[in-house]
């Protein structure tokens, strides 16, 4: 099962529910003819469309059940189908002339250094480009009133940094001028740019290529979508999240064994997930020790005899201990009292669910006369800063080959991306239209379920 879309399907099927996805919606942008043979045309001549790659000339569908093709009431060659990822043999940039960006935008995520080695590795060794910067901390590495330079970026340069965590560039939160940003490329002479980061950094994105449109330049923006929370939608997931998943069960596991250990232990810990609660979910399967599992998209009420509390007290004093996680986003609305406010990128600053639960249980069990030890954990920075697991470091790489592919081939404002296990360009409009969520209806939820024994709702 994919840590992907659910939801996914209806999105594309219901337009009672969401927009209906057609083919308007999948329409790749291109900044004209692809005129020159690429250096890697030779090794394209005996591909063929296969369960394990795609034809440039060929499409991959968006729909992937029966149901959904069928609601659509047209010919196979009528359903909405998606531009394929992948060299071509014949690209836009001539790569003896081509000077490219990079910038790495938002909070940090596992893998972030292998896309930056695997984006420029790529260009210099296959494609042959000698020109490649890094732009320093984001989008305002553009700025001229905040002074940063340019790294110039050669494969010597980022041969190793896929060992080291967080982003050899930097980054920051935060809207930038896209004048300022133009002006920058063009006084570099920037053709293309890969933009790496979540939906506000694509959002930023189309704004750049506003302003390169209407200034009549042909530069490339081709965005890598980053967002450890696995909130991307129409893609299988986001890179750095089975790495954050591993780790987040480090901690589950510690929490496990703190509650076991001491009576009336209540092991509490508080992962990522402002929106949307794909690594508590996946965390709890792939380290099947918890007993509850808390999440945004599935509201919960606190007291009562079916709240989440009484229950929580049942269990501990019929298992002498509990587990529970908690999604950073989930159970905003019982947290009083604090003024939420907004962070550099317009992001409401989440009140601390953690801080609430372990307070709560505790005097809820104290109120009960239960005896309690309640440990809490909140491994979030620990986890978004370390290196992406051989798993993300392998998609990271092929994110990035499939990246420099779109881009020499004068593809922009897209991301490239995994669905179905297909690498395709998704155009940024898309990407940024809505978020991926854990769907309540959903297998995922059901599994979660399942395992933690947990009732369908507190309420």
């Amino acid at each position: 099962m994919s840590p992907g879309e659910p939801g996914d399907g209806r999105a594309a099927a219901c337009g009672s529910v969401r927009h209906v996805i057609g083919h308007d919606d999948l329409a790749v942008r291109t900044l004209g003819p692809c005129r020159i043979d690429s250096p890697l045309a030779e090794r394209l001549e005996a591909r063929e469309t296969t369960q394990h790659s795609v034809m440039e000339d060929d499409r991959v569908l968006f729909d992937d059940t029966l149901s959904m093709a069928g609601a659509r009431d047209v010919p196979v060659q009528g359903l909405p189908s998606l531009e394929p990822g992948g060299p071509r043999k014949r690209i836009y940039f001539d790569p003896a002339k081509t000077r490219v960006g990079i910038v790495t935008c938002g909070g940090l995520c596992p893998g972030l250094n292998d896309v930056i080695r695997g984006l420029v590795l790529e260009l210099a060794r296959h494609y042959g480009v000698r020109r490649i910067v890094g732009f320093r901390n984001g989008y305002r590495g553009f700025i001229p009133h905040y002074g940063e330079d340019v790294v110039d970026l050669a494969p010597d340069v980022v041969q190793h940094i896929d060992d080291e965590g967080g982003t050899i560039l930097g980054t920051s939160r935060g809207k930038q001028d896209p004048e300022e940003i133009v002006d920058a490329l063009e006084r570099l002479n920037i053709n293309i740019l890969f933009v790496v980061g979540g939906d506000g950094t694509l959002r930023g994105a189309m704004d750049v290529v506003r302003v390169i449109g209407e200034r009549g330049l042909k530069v490339a923006v081709v965005g890598i979508p980053k967002t450890i929370d696995n909130d991307i939608p129409y893609i299988d997931q986001s890179f750095g999240f089975q790495t954050a998943m591993a780790e987040a069960t480090k901690s589950i596991h510690a929490a496990s064994v703190e509650a076991r250990s001491a009576p009336g232990g209540v092991g509490l810990v508080k992962l990522m997930g402002r929106h949307s609660g794909f690594i508590a979910c996946y965390s709890v399967l792939a380290k099947d020790d918890a007993d509850y599992v808390l999440i945004p998209e599935v509201p919960f009420t606190l007291h009562g005899e079916r709240g989440f509390l009484e229950h929580l007290r049942r269990r501990v004093q019929e298992r002498g201990h509990a587990v529970v996680v908690v999604a950073e986003g989930a159970g905003q609305e019982h947290i009083e009292g604090e003024e939420p406010g907004r962070d550099a990128s317009g992001n409401v600053r989440l009140g601390d669910v953690g801080r609430l639960l372990r307070r709560l249980i505790t005097e809820h069990l104290d109120a009960a006369g239960v005896e309690n030890n309640v440990r809490y954990f909140d491994p979030s920075y620990a986890i978004r800063s370390v290196p992406a697991n051989a798993y993300d470091s392998a998609y990271c790489l092929r994110l990035a080959h499939a990246a420099v592919h779109a881009a020499m081939a004068g593809r922009t404002e897209v991301i490239v991306a995994r669905r179905r296990r297909r690498f395709v360009h998704i155009p940024m409009a898309l990407a940024v239209s809505r978020r991926n969520h854990v769907d309540p209806l959903g297998d995922l939820w059901m599994s979660v379920l399942e395992a933690t024994g947990q009732p369908v709702r507190f309420e």
